[in-house]
Protein backbone atom coordinates (compact mmCIF):
# COMPACT_ATOMS: atom_id res chain seq x y z
CA UNK A 1 0.00 0.00 0.00
CA UNK A 2 2.68 2.16 1.16
CA UNK A 3 4.64 1.97 -2.05
CA UNK A 4 2.00 2.28 -4.43
CA UNK A 5 1.15 5.76 -2.59
CA UNK A 6 4.68 6.87 -3.24
CA UNK A 7 3.84 6.19 -6.71
CA UNK A 8 0.75 8.05 -7.09
CA UNK A 9 2.84 11.10 -6.03
CA UNK A 10 5.43 10.68 -7.87
CA UNK A 11 2.76 9.61 -11.04
CA UNK A 12 3.60 12.70 -12.95
CA UNK A 13 7.37 12.32 -13.87
CA UNK A 14 6.23 9.77 -16.23
CA UNK A 15 5.23 12.62 -18.64
CA UNK A 16 8.33 14.46 -17.90
CA UNK A 17 10.41 16.30 -20.61
CA UNK A 18 14.30 14.18 -21.08
CA UNK A 19 15.03 17.45 -19.92
CA UNK A 20 13.25 18.01 -16.71
CA UNK A 21 15.38 17.21 -13.76
CA UNK A 22 13.82 13.95 -11.87
CA UNK A 23 12.81 13.47 -8.21
CA UNK A 24 15.67 10.92 -8.21
CA UNK A 25 18.10 12.66 -9.23
CA UNK A 26 17.55 14.96 -5.52
CA UNK A 27 20.74 15.58 -4.02
CA UNK A 28 20.65 16.12 -0.31
CA UNK A 29 24.01 16.82 2.01
CA UNK A 30 22.10 15.14 4.84
CA UNK A 31 20.16 11.52 3.69
CA UNK A 32 16.68 11.62 4.66
CA UNK A 33 16.15 7.95 6.22
CA UNK A 34 12.40 8.17 7.14
CA UNK A 35 9.42 6.78 4.99
CA UNK A 36 7.41 9.71 3.90
CA UNK A 37 5.23 9.22 0.90
CA UNK A 38 6.37 12.85 -0.17
CA UNK A 39 8.17 13.46 -2.93
CA UNK A 40 12.35 15.49 -2.25
CA UNK A 41 11.11 18.59 -3.99
CA UNK A 42 7.51 18.39 -3.06
CA UNK A 43 9.05 17.83 0.85
CA UNK A 44 11.33 21.21 0.33
CA UNK A 45 7.82 23.31 -0.76
CA UNK A 46 6.81 22.37 2.80
CA UNK A 47 10.32 22.71 4.51
CA UNK A 48 10.09 26.38 3.19
CA UNK A 49 6.68 27.85 3.77
CA UNK A 50 6.38 26.33 7.33
CA UNK A 51 9.85 28.43 7.75
CA UNK A 52 10.11 31.38 9.85
CA UNK A 53 11.65 33.09 7.14
CA UNK A 54 9.10 32.33 4.86
CA UNK A 55 6.57 34.01 7.41
CA UNK A 56 8.65 37.29 7.53
CA UNK A 57 7.61 38.14 3.62
CA UNK A 58 4.23 39.19 4.54
CA UNK A 59 5.58 42.11 5.79
CA UNK A 60 8.99 42.81 3.22
CA UNK A 61 9.23 45.38 0.80
CA UNK A 62 9.12 45.02 -2.90
CA UNK A 63 9.25 48.67 -4.21
CA UNK A 64 7.77 51.04 -2.40
CA UNK A 65 8.49 50.91 1.65
CA UNK A 66 6.28 53.52 3.01
CA UNK A 67 2.78 53.41 1.53
CA UNK A 68 -0.77 53.00 3.34
CA UNK A 69 -2.12 51.44 0.14
CA UNK A 70 -2.91 47.77 0.68
CA UNK A 71 -3.17 46.75 -2.95
CA UNK A 72 0.50 47.44 -3.42
CA UNK A 73 3.04 44.50 -3.67
CA UNK A 74 4.74 43.00 -0.78
CA UNK A 75 7.34 40.59 -0.86
CA UNK A 76 5.01 37.51 -0.47
CA UNK A 77 2.86 38.84 -3.46
CA UNK A 78 5.77 38.73 -5.28
CA UNK A 79 6.96 35.46 -4.66
CA UNK A 80 3.63 33.71 -5.45
CA UNK A 81 3.78 35.74 -8.62
CA UNK A 82 6.80 34.29 -9.50
CA UNK A 83 5.70 30.76 -8.64
CA UNK A 84 2.45 30.91 -10.93
CA UNK A 85 4.61 31.82 -13.82
CA UNK A 86 7.07 29.57 -13.34
CA UNK A 87 5.10 26.73 -12.70
CA UNK A 88 2.90 27.64 -16.06
CA UNK A 89 6.25 27.59 -17.68
CA UNK A 90 7.38 24.19 -15.95
CA UNK A 91 4.22 22.42 -17.35
CA UNK A 92 4.03 23.41 -20.60
CA UNK A 93 7.60 22.49 -20.88
CA UNK A 94 6.88 19.40 -18.93
CA UNK A 95 9.38 20.34 -16.61
CA UNK A 96 9.26 19.24 -12.38
CA UNK A 97 6.74 21.86 -11.08
CA UNK A 98 7.62 20.30 -8.00
CA UNK A 99 11.44 21.76 -8.28
CA UNK A 100 10.06 24.74 -9.58
CA UNK A 101 7.83 25.80 -6.89
CA UNK A 102 9.85 25.11 -4.05
CA UNK A 103 12.87 27.58 -5.73
CA UNK A 104 10.02 29.92 -6.35
CA UNK A 105 8.99 30.17 -3.10
CA UNK A 106 12.25 30.11 -1.39
CA UNK A 107 14.37 32.59 -3.59
CA UNK A 108 13.70 36.02 -1.76
CA UNK A 109 13.94 34.26 2.00
CA UNK A 110 16.81 36.59 2.21
CA UNK A 111 15.91 40.02 1.11
CA UNK A 112 16.44 42.79 4.30
CA UNK A 113 14.26 45.56 4.75
CA UNK A 114 13.46 47.75 2.18
CA UNK A 115 14.61 45.53 -0.26
CA UNK A 116 17.42 46.58 -2.89
CA UNK A 117 18.10 49.65 -1.09
CA UNK A 118 18.87 47.39 1.83
CA UNK A 119 20.42 44.83 0.47
CA UNK A 120 23.11 47.70 -1.23
CA UNK A 121 23.80 49.26 2.25
CA UNK A 122 24.35 45.57 4.11
CA UNK A 123 26.55 44.78 1.61
CA UNK A 124 28.37 48.32 2.17
CA UNK A 125 28.28 47.26 5.77
CA UNK A 126 29.14 43.70 5.28
CA UNK A 127 32.56 44.38 3.56
CA UNK A 128 33.82 47.43 6.05
CA UNK A 129 33.28 44.45 8.42
CA UNK A 130 35.14 41.79 6.72
CA UNK A 131 32.49 39.54 5.74
CA UNK A 132 32.27 39.61 2.28
CA UNK A 133 29.74 40.81 0.10
CA UNK A 134 26.16 40.88 0.56
CA UNK A 135 23.56 39.34 -1.78
CA UNK A 136 20.28 38.39 -0.98
CA UNK A 137 20.19 35.41 -3.25
CA UNK A 138 23.06 34.03 -1.14
CA UNK A 139 21.48 35.28 2.23
CA UNK A 140 18.09 33.16 0.99
CA UNK A 141 20.67 29.88 0.56
CA UNK A 142 21.87 30.88 4.20
CA UNK A 143 19.07 31.27 5.42
CA UNK A 144 17.51 27.84 4.23
CA UNK A 145 21.25 25.93 5.14
CA UNK A 146 22.34 27.67 8.56
CA UNK A 147 19.95 29.70 10.15
CA UNK A 148 16.77 28.20 10.18
CA UNK A 149 15.83 25.49 12.72
CA UNK A 150 17.72 27.53 15.05
CA UNK A 151 20.75 26.98 13.13
CA UNK A 152 20.29 23.32 11.71
CA UNK A 153 19.10 23.96 8.48
CA UNK A 154 16.35 22.51 6.51
CA UNK A 155 18.14 20.03 4.29
CA UNK A 156 17.35 21.44 1.44
CA UNK A 157 18.07 20.10 -2.07
CA UNK A 158 20.73 20.92 -3.72
CA UNK A 159 18.65 21.55 -7.00
CA UNK A 160 16.57 23.95 -5.26
CA UNK A 161 19.26 25.72 -3.58
CA UNK A 162 20.83 25.92 -7.05
CA UNK A 163 18.27 27.57 -8.11
CA UNK A 164 17.86 29.97 -5.42
CA UNK A 165 21.53 30.99 -5.60
CA UNK A 166 21.08 31.72 -9.52
CA UNK A 167 18.10 33.43 -10.00
CA UNK A 168 18.90 36.99 -9.46
CA UNK A 169 16.40 38.27 -12.09
CA UNK A 170 18.48 41.77 -12.31
CA UNK A 171 20.10 40.09 -15.03
CA UNK A 172 18.18 39.06 -18.40
CA UNK A 173 19.43 36.86 -20.85
CA UNK A 174 18.04 35.79 -24.38
CA UNK A 175 19.19 31.98 -23.75
CA UNK A 176 19.18 30.32 -20.27
CA UNK A 177 21.33 27.02 -20.33
CA UNK A 178 21.76 25.16 -17.75
CA UNK A 179 25.14 23.66 -16.40
CA UNK A 180 24.84 20.56 -14.26
CA UNK A 181 27.16 20.15 -10.96
CA UNK A 182 28.40 18.19 -8.29
CA UNK A 183 27.26 18.95 -4.78
CA UNK A 184 31.19 20.33 -4.49
CA UNK A 185 30.62 22.94 -7.16
CA UNK A 186 27.67 24.41 -5.76
CA UNK A 187 29.30 24.25 -2.55
CA UNK A 188 31.87 26.59 -4.38
CA UNK A 189 30.19 28.92 -6.48
CA UNK A 190 28.38 29.60 -2.88
CA UNK A 191 31.16 30.44 -1.32
CA UNK A 192 33.01 32.61 -4.32
CA UNK A 193 30.33 35.19 -3.85
CA UNK A 194 31.33 36.10 -0.84
CA UNK A 195 34.85 37.14 -2.42
CA UNK A 196 33.56 37.98 -5.62
CA UNK A 197 32.10 40.80 -6.60
CA UNK A 198 30.89 39.45 -10.03
CA UNK A 199 30.07 36.13 -9.42
CA UNK A 200 26.33 36.36 -8.77
CA UNK A 201 26.35 37.80 -12.38
CA UNK A 202 28.19 34.75 -13.45
CA UNK A 203 25.80 32.29 -11.82
CA UNK A 204 24.23 29.34 -14.35
CA UNK A 205 21.61 27.16 -12.58
CA UNK A 206 22.17 23.64 -12.66
CA UNK A 207 18.65 22.59 -13.64
CA UNK A 208 16.12 23.91 -16.51
CA UNK A 209 14.08 23.71 -14.16
CA UNK A 210 16.23 26.59 -12.15
CA UNK A 211 16.58 28.61 -15.61
CA UNK A 212 12.49 28.92 -15.35
CA UNK A 213 12.39 30.27 -12.27
CA UNK A 214 15.05 32.70 -12.86
CA UNK A 215 13.53 34.42 -15.70
CA UNK A 216 9.92 34.55 -13.99
CA UNK A 217 11.40 36.59 -11.28
CA UNK A 218 11.70 38.89 -14.36
CA UNK A 219 8.39 38.44 -15.70
CA UNK A 220 6.55 38.75 -12.49
CA UNK A 221 7.54 41.77 -11.08
CA UNK A 222 8.58 43.80 -14.21
CA UNK A 223 4.62 44.35 -15.53
CA UNK A 224 3.33 44.10 -11.86
CA UNK A 225 5.89 46.98 -10.51
CA UNK A 226 4.43 49.02 -13.14
CA UNK A 227 0.76 48.47 -12.11
CA UNK A 228 1.74 49.90 -8.52
CA UNK A 229 3.79 52.93 -10.15
CA UNK A 230 0.43 53.65 -12.04
CA UNK A 231 -1.43 53.10 -8.78
CA UNK A 232 0.51 55.62 -6.98
CA UNK A 233 0.51 58.01 -9.64
CA UNK A 234 4.34 57.53 -10.06
CA UNK A 235 3.67 57.10 -13.92
CA UNK A 236 1.11 57.26 -16.31
CA UNK A 237 0.45 54.33 -18.99
CA UNK A 238 0.94 56.19 -21.66
CA UNK A 239 4.69 57.00 -20.41
CA UNK A 240 5.69 53.50 -21.43
CA UNK A 241 7.30 54.01 -25.09
CA UNK A 242 4.83 52.54 -28.02
CA UNK A 243 7.78 50.40 -28.98
CA UNK A 244 7.14 48.28 -26.30
CA UNK A 245 3.77 48.00 -25.47
CA UNK A 246 3.37 47.23 -29.24
CA UNK A 247 5.39 43.84 -28.46
CA UNK A 248 4.78 43.14 -24.87
CA UNK A 249 0.91 44.81 -24.30
CA UNK A 250 -0.77 47.54 -22.54
CA UNK A 251 -1.04 46.01 -19.52
CA UNK A 252 0.82 43.49 -16.97
CA UNK A 253 -1.79 40.55 -17.86
CA UNK A 254 -0.88 41.05 -21.86
CA UNK A 255 3.29 41.27 -20.64
CA UNK A 256 2.98 38.20 -18.42
CA UNK A 257 0.53 35.85 -21.44
CA UNK A 258 3.46 37.93 -24.24
CA UNK A 259 6.34 36.63 -22.29
CA UNK A 260 5.49 33.35 -21.27
CA UNK A 261 3.76 32.02 -24.55
CA UNK A 262 7.04 33.39 -26.27
CA UNK A 263 9.30 31.45 -24.26
CA UNK A 264 7.10 28.20 -24.20
CA UNK A 265 7.14 28.49 -28.32
CA UNK A 266 10.56 28.97 -28.28
CA UNK A 267 12.70 26.93 -25.94
CA UNK A 268 9.64 23.29 -26.41
CA UNK A 269 11.73 20.19 -26.96
CA UNK A 270 15.07 22.14 -26.54
CA UNK A 271 17.42 21.47 -23.52
CA UNK A 272 17.68 25.67 -23.13
CA UNK A 273 14.97 28.07 -22.36
CA UNK A 274 14.67 31.36 -25.43
CA UNK A 275 13.12 34.33 -26.42
CA UNK A 276 12.68 35.37 -30.17
CA UNK A 277 14.53 38.76 -30.42
CA UNK A 278 12.07 40.83 -30.71
CA UNK A 279 10.45 39.87 -27.44
CA UNK A 280 13.71 39.97 -25.36
CA UNK A 281 14.96 43.48 -26.79
CA UNK A 282 11.51 44.71 -25.81
CA UNK A 283 11.67 43.31 -22.40
CA UNK A 284 15.40 44.78 -22.31
CA UNK A 285 13.98 48.40 -23.22
CA UNK A 286 10.79 47.73 -20.57
CA UNK A 287 13.05 46.96 -17.94
CA UNK A 288 15.58 50.19 -19.11
CA UNK A 289 11.97 52.32 -18.54
CA UNK A 290 11.42 51.01 -15.00
CA UNK A 291 14.70 51.57 -13.72
CA UNK A 292 14.45 54.90 -14.97
CA UNK A 293 10.99 55.99 -14.55
CA UNK A 294 9.95 53.73 -11.13
CA UNK A 295 12.95 52.44 -8.90
CA UNK A 296 15.42 55.17 -9.77
CA UNK A 297 12.62 58.00 -8.43
CA UNK A 298 11.33 55.82 -5.37
CA UNK A 299 15.06 55.46 -3.90
CA UNK A 300 16.36 59.01 -4.55
CA UNK A 301 19.46 60.28 -2.66
CA UNK A 302 17.84 61.58 0.02
CA UNK A 303 15.58 58.58 0.76
CA UNK A 304 18.94 56.46 0.31
CA UNK A 305 20.50 58.44 2.73
CA UNK A 306 17.93 58.52 5.24
CA UNK A 307 17.93 54.54 4.76
CA UNK A 308 21.80 54.49 5.21
CA UNK A 309 22.01 56.28 8.65
CA UNK A 310 19.07 53.83 9.88
CA UNK A 311 21.22 50.70 8.61
CA UNK A 312 24.25 52.13 10.48
CA UNK A 313 22.49 52.87 13.61
CA UNK A 314 21.34 49.52 14.40
CA UNK A 315 24.13 47.85 13.03
CA UNK A 316 26.71 49.39 15.30
CA UNK A 317 24.19 49.24 18.60
CA UNK A 318 23.32 45.74 17.91
CA UNK A 319 27.43 44.99 17.47
CA UNK A 320 28.42 47.03 20.57
CA UNK A 321 25.89 44.90 22.70
CA UNK A 322 27.32 41.78 21.52
CA UNK A 323 30.75 42.69 22.36
CA UNK A 324 29.75 44.18 25.71
CA UNK A 325 27.45 40.88 25.95
CA UNK A 326 24.31 42.94 26.61
CA UNK A 327 22.39 40.02 27.25
CA UNK A 328 18.81 42.26 27.51
CA UNK A 329 19.54 43.89 23.43
CA UNK A 330 17.26 42.16 21.38
CA UNK A 331 19.83 40.57 19.53
CA UNK A 332 19.30 38.20 22.37
CA UNK A 333 16.27 37.68 23.38
CA UNK A 334 14.57 37.68 19.91
CA UNK A 335 17.59 35.52 17.61
CA UNK A 336 20.56 34.74 19.48
CA UNK A 337 18.97 32.91 22.59
CA UNK A 338 17.36 30.68 20.17
CA UNK A 339 20.03 29.56 18.02
CA UNK A 340 22.28 25.76 18.40
CA UNK A 341 25.78 26.18 19.81
CA UNK A 342 27.43 25.36 16.45
CA UNK A 343 26.33 28.86 15.73
CA UNK A 344 27.09 30.46 18.45
CA UNK A 345 30.51 29.36 18.59
CA UNK A 346 31.46 29.50 14.88
CA UNK A 347 29.97 33.09 13.82
CA UNK A 348 31.58 36.48 14.11
CA UNK A 349 29.63 39.36 16.00
CA UNK A 350 29.61 41.28 12.65
CA UNK A 351 27.88 38.04 10.65
CA UNK A 352 25.94 37.49 13.56
CA UNK A 353 24.11 41.21 13.15
CA UNK A 354 23.97 41.31 9.39
CA UNK A 355 22.20 37.39 9.71
CA UNK A 356 20.03 39.48 12.52
CA UNK A 357 19.39 42.74 10.72
CA UNK A 358 18.88 40.42 7.10
CA UNK A 359 15.90 38.33 8.82
CA UNK A 360 14.11 41.81 9.69
CA UNK A 361 11.00 42.82 8.34
CA UNK A 362 10.37 46.51 7.52
CA UNK A 363 8.36 47.18 10.32
CA UNK A 364 10.66 45.29 12.67
CA UNK A 365 13.48 47.25 11.97
CA UNK A 366 11.97 50.35 12.02
CA UNK A 367 11.14 49.78 15.67
CA UNK A 368 14.54 48.85 15.90
CA UNK A 369 15.67 52.07 15.32
CA UNK A 370 13.57 53.94 16.70
CA UNK A 371 15.08 51.95 20.11
CA UNK A 372 18.17 52.75 19.30
CA UNK A 373 18.62 55.84 17.51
Amino acid sequence: MEEKIKNNMNRFEENLSPYACLNSEAIRFIKLNDNDIRTDYFRDIDRIIFSLSYSRYSDKTQVYSFTDNDHISKRMTHVQLVSKVARTIGRALRLNEDLIEAAALGHDLGHVPFGHAGESILNKISLENNEGYFNHNVQSVRNLMYLEKNGKGKNITVQVLDAILCHNGEFALKKYRPRKKTKEEFLEEYNLTYKDPDMVKKLVPMTLEGCVVRISDIIAYIGRDIEDAIRLGVIDINDIPKDITDILGVNNKATICTLVNDIVMNSYGKDYLCMSDEVFDALVKLKQFNYKNIYEKVVNEEILSYYEKMFRTVFDKLLEALNKHDMGSSIYTVYLNNMNKEYLENTTNARKVIDYIAGMTDDFFLKQYEIMK
